[in-house]
């Protein structure tokens, strides 16, 4: 068959005018294949499927204007710059002249990725870049957890740098009580909170020791996770400074030396959130005298009253009075949770996951090691979370319960009863709140009653099963147990 060539000087028509190959758009771009994946990850360009693929099918095609968004971009000129630096480190490395390459390493070209972010995120308000947290958040506790490795270039450095940005995160959510599910899964934990109006779900690993697999590409997950770096620490910075707590925050060198980032993130929190607010309404309280409101008046006045040693007298007072208007109905249910409730946690137990959701509910919370606030021989202590049966010394003033017991009161916001979480018996099923039984078609027996238990505690009465509903339904004779799943759905298809 003859191949009918276009004539010189005509333009291209079709799809070969929209689209190129990346070959072609690397030889545009002049830059390396590695280079152009990171610069289209961090602009969010991505392949297109052309209706006529003119190369052939074996081809990865782009938008003609993709490519020319990306070539008008300053960044490719700074990654341009790296990559001869890149070469020149490697011409002197081989010729071992170890100060010249030291040299060049210092003086490579940075970039920053503050103008992707804003380019990237830059919705209408900060509330719509929070709903895009959901893959940030879980990639980054991800790596968090992850062992620093030479071989998949995953420095120890940039481990840390997670771990601390999603301590960060935890500390924001668990101080302002926003947390509002929980699941312990096969895969890991997921977590769904609700901040500014915006619900947020993620998931973190187990604390288990972590294996990179080899059929997982780590280069470009480690992109992403320099793009999510970026964009995490910009928002714990703006959700930190609506609290009015500085950032970064300075943590107690000697809990971070133990590994307790998140208590020591968490009393930082603490100790400084709302107290600059204080410190403004004295001055309009100097400066405008009659205007200020009578709550602001008492509690500048209960500042000097109180002793200098004692701060966390006036944090309370300061967060009962003065977030009293901003809190919801469900943050106000979500606080008092575990109030008057002070746990231990024992060394077997998940003890990461439960200092985080723990103080999110209002609990006083603990641990076995060094810098824990108290002690196991703690009279006051109500409950010890354990998951062994054996105890060497048990206290008769406090209840022994399994970890599934807090998860299934945050899910349910109310106490649970613990007899049946207690050592040695098998839990109950851990139901996921993130199903609905009504769409599934199959309400669990647990559900029916937790539902009485929350009837109970709202001093609610609950419907007798059949009343209110209708007798031929076939869905609802299938949940009664009256017909089996096969004559539902054919009754179902007859109606």
């Amino acid at each position: 068959m003859v191949k009918h060539y276009r004539p010189p000087g005509k333009k291209k028509e079709g799809n070969a005018a929209l689209f190129v190959t990346r070959s072609q758009a690397l030889k545009q771009l002049q830059i390396t294949l590695p280079v152009f994946r990171k610069l289209c990850i961090f602009k969010g360009v991505f392949p297109r499927e052309p209706k006529k693929k003119f190369k052939g099918n074996h081809h990865t095609y782009y938008h003609v204007k993709d490519i020319a968004f990306l070539h008008q971009d300053p960044l490719i000129d700074i990654l341009r710059a790296r990559r001869v630096y890149e070469k020149k480190i490697k011409r002197a490395e081989a010729k071992k002249n170890k100060e010249h390459a030291e040299n060049l390493r210092q003086r490579i070209p940075k970039y920053r990725l503050d103008r992707i972010i804003r380019e990237s995120y830059g919705y209408p308000t900060f509330e719509h870049a929070l709903g895009e947290l959901d893959d940030c958040l879980t990639l980054v506790h991800l790596f968090g957890t992850l062992p620093a490795s030479e071989r998949n270039q995953i420095d120890a450095e940039r481990v840390h740098n997670c771990r601390r940005l999603a301590h960060e995160w935890q500390a924001f959510v668990s101080r302002t009580h926003k947390l509002r599910k929980t699941f312990v899964s096969v895969k890991g934990i997921y977590y769904q909170a609700e901040v500014k109006g915006q619900t947020v779900t993620w998931m973190t690993p187990h604390p288990l020791q972590q294996v990179v697999p080899d059929d997982v590409d780590i280069k470009v997950m480690l992109i992403f996770l320099e793009l999510y770096e970026a964009f995490l620490g910009f928002v714990n910075c703006h959700l930190y400074h609506s609290i009015n707590v500085k950032y970064p925050p300075i943590l107690d060198p000697r809990l971070e030396a133990l590994a307790a980032d998140l208590y020591a993130l968490t009393r930082y929190v603490d100790a400084n959130a709302r107290l600059p607010v204080v410190n403004s309404e004295q001055v309009e309280t100097t400066q405008k005298g009659a205007e200020t409101e009578e709550t602001e008046l008492r509690l500048a006045q209960l500042q000097h009253q109180l002793p200098s040693n004692e701060p966390n007298a006036l944090m309370h007072l300061v967060e009962d009075v003065a977030g009293e208007d901003e809190e919801d109905q469900i943050t106000r249910e979500c606080k008092i949770l575990f109030r008057n409730m002070k746990i231990f946690l024992s060394r077997e137990v998940p003890r990461e996951s439960l200092l985080f959701i723990i103080p999110a509910f209002g609990g006083i919370v603990s641990w076995e090691g060094d810098g824990a606030p108290f002690g196991e021989s703690d009279q006051t202590i109500t409950h010890q979370i354990v998951d062994r049966e054996f105890q060497g010394h048990m206290f008769l003033s406090r209840e022994y319960v399994q970890p599934q017991w807090i998860f299934d009161c945050v899910n349910t916001k109310i106490i649970l009863p613990t007899n049946d979480y207690t050592v040695g018996r098998v839990p109950p099923p851990h139901l996921s709140p993130f199903v609905d039984n009504e769409e599934e078609g199959y309400v669990p027996d647990y559900t029916k009653t937790i539902k009485s238990f929350q009837a109970a505690f709202r001093k609610e009465v609950l419907p007798l099963p059949g009343v209110g509903q209708d007798s031929e339904d076939p869905q609802n004779l299938l949940v009664e147990g009256i017909i089996d799943r096969t004559v539902a759905n054919e009754a179902a298809q007859r109606k």
